[in-house]
């Protein structure tokens, strides 16, 4: 991958973006910058670029510099329908991904350390995470990034040599792969999501899909058994399958065994073997933390780690921050910050996780084109009072409303505040919100900090 002399437009400069002209800089590319952000909002990309050949082109896009660009690398959240790309495209020019440029350069490099890439519409953070924390030890160097931290590319940045790279890996990241291979690619599950972004849900399913694209028979599958839409989007994969299952027994994969008792075990098995391990108390509650267990065990196995071992540290896993949090309990009322729950998937694991008619749930945001009717029997039956906020407040009403109470709030203030007043001891007031947080906040993590703040408000008093 000669890039020395060579014309690389990077689009979007958020941290990815920023990355890549680091590492193209780096390899005497001759880069070129885009964003449709104004100069004044990327004060931050200036000074972390100072020194470096780039010439920035801000403000919005300008058809030649795709034109004349013998390579461009496209960050995540530039859409593939941008008129420049498609007319790139058109034009043959070679477009890539972040990850791809990567994984060509680690091949180049002639890195041996296998590569574990985790996608999926829920619990792929919590996977990665797992992952990384089992796969570190005593002189063994990890990197664990891609969709959460680190872009993949920043392990180029250093001489670095690691044994293990573990990367959260979007569909927004895959639709631009043509060589990215993981040796473990691991698909957790695929509901509706991003539907602002695709023009149809199969267009959203073929994008998760493009993970095991580019994968060979001595490469591995490890996809969600009891889920429909991944069953159909691996098979024609050609690494080996194997699979998990909270809710069966599987002959490739694991899944856990019920015994006398109310104890349980996870069972790993495949061709040759059968091992059984006892599964400690979990820390994390749920069926979808248990999934994400038994995706991250069977990840493990193929890999031959101490089965005990990776248990171990998976039973103590607190969880991740703004993602089914209990933060607080008030007298008998449990406050859960689920505010990382952007799709309806999301959604329906929190609600399963409670007892029936005992949530109160907070929901609502920017709207990501998902249909909120296909949970309705669960909130009929869990949920005792819906509040809604945010832009999305009518549609989901129309979807909601008339399954249990419903109120129409209008800012996540006010939604708390009434929770509060309607909850009674054995109450849930969840923040799951089905959506993205745009319309009102800047992102997840601030939204779940103003429910845990103005929460706050009232159990301190």
């Amino acid at each position: 991958m000669e890039l020395k002399g060579k014309q690389a437009l990077v689009v979007g400069l958020a941290r990815t973006g920023v990355a890549v002209v680091k590492f193209l800089g780096a390899r005497g590319a001759r880069v070129v910058a885009t964003d449709t952000k104004p100069a004044g909002e990327l004060e931050t990309v200036f000074r972390e670029t100072a020194g470096l050949p780039v010439a920035f082109h801000l403000g919005g896009h300008r058809r030649e510099d795709f034109r004349e660009s013998d390579l461009i690398v496209v960050s995540p959240g530039v859409p593939m329908d941008l008129p420049e790309l498609v007319a790139a495209r058109g034009e043959g020019k070679e477009i890539i991904a972040e990850i791809e440029l990567a994984y060509r350069a680690l091949t180049e490099r002639g890195s041996r350390a296998p590569i574990l890439a985790v996608t999926g519409a829920n619990g792929k953070t919590t996977v990665t995470t797992l992952l990384g924390q089992i796969m570190s030890g005593p002189g063994r160097k990890v990197f664990v990034g891609g969709n959460i931290g680190k872009p993949l590319i920043e392990a180029l940045l250093t001489e670095e040599d690691f044994d293990c790279l573990v990367v959260e890996v979007s569909s927004f990241q895959l639709e631009w792969v043509t060589s990215f291979r993981p040796r473990v690619g691991i698909l957790m599950n695929i509901t509706e999501d991003h539907l602002d972004r695709y023009a149809s849900f199969s267009d959203y399913a073929w994008a998760k899909g493009r993970l095991f694209a580019f994968q060979t028979p001595e490469d591995f599958v490890v996809a969600n058994r009891e889920d429909p839409v991944v069953l159909q989007t691996i098979e024609k994969a050609r690494g080996q399958k194997y699979f998990f299952s909270y809710h069966r027994e599987v002959e490739r994969g694991s899944f856990i065994r019920k015994l006398p008792g109310g104890k349980e075990e996870v069972v790993f098995r495949d061709e040759k073997r059968e091992k059984v391990f006892p599964l400690p108390p979990l820390t994390v509650a749920g069926v979808h933390f248990r999934e994400n267990v038994l995706a991250t065990f069977t990840a493990s196995q193929i890999l031959d780690l101490p089965g005990e071992a990776a248990l171990a540290r998976m039973a103590g896993f607190q969880g991740l921050h703004h993602r089914m949090e209990l933060f607080a309990t008030w007298r008998g009322i449990q406050f859960v910050d689920d505010s990382k729950a952007t799709n309806v998937g999301a959604v329906e694991r929190a609600l399963q996780s409670y007892p029936s008619r005992s949530v109160i749930l907070i929901a609502g945001g920017k709207d990501k084109g998902g249909d909120y009717r296909v949970i309705s029997d669960l909130v009929r039956e869990r949920v005792i009072l819906l509040l809604l906020i945010g832009e999305a407040t009518e549609k989901i009403a129309a979807a909601w409303g008339n399954l249990t109470e419903c109120r129409k709030m209008g800012t996540l203030p006010e939604a708390v505040q009434a929770a509060v007043a309607a909850a009674r001891p054995g109450n849930v007031i969840l923040l799951s919100p089905a959506c993205s947080s745009f319309d009102q906040f800047k992102n997840y993590e601030e939204r779940g900090e103003v429910f845990r703040r103005e929460a706050g408000k009232f159990i301190h008093d």
